[in-house]
């Protein structure tokens, strides 16, 4: 898989994320992707890896947020 919108992200990639997305707070974008707070807390914590589909909605995110129309 060389697609690197296809793989999963690093802690600190979800941070950076979070941050340019404008959320605040983990409970700010668990709520916002549907997920509960501690799957966002132990993503943050690298304790469980971000799962693929998670990295790719953020991704989306962020590009359609660059996007000029």
């Amino acid at each position: 898989m060389d697609d690197e919108r296809l793989a999963s992200m690093s802690p600190d990639e979800l941070r950076r994320a979070m941050r340019t997305l404008g959320y605040k707070t983990q409970s700010d974008l668990a709520a916002a992707i549907g997920v509960s707070r501690s799957a966002v807390s132990l993503w943050m914590e690298g304790r469980v890896g971000v799962p693929r589909p998670v990295a790719m909605l953020l991704r989306m995110l962020i590009a359609a947020q660059r996007r000029t129309y």
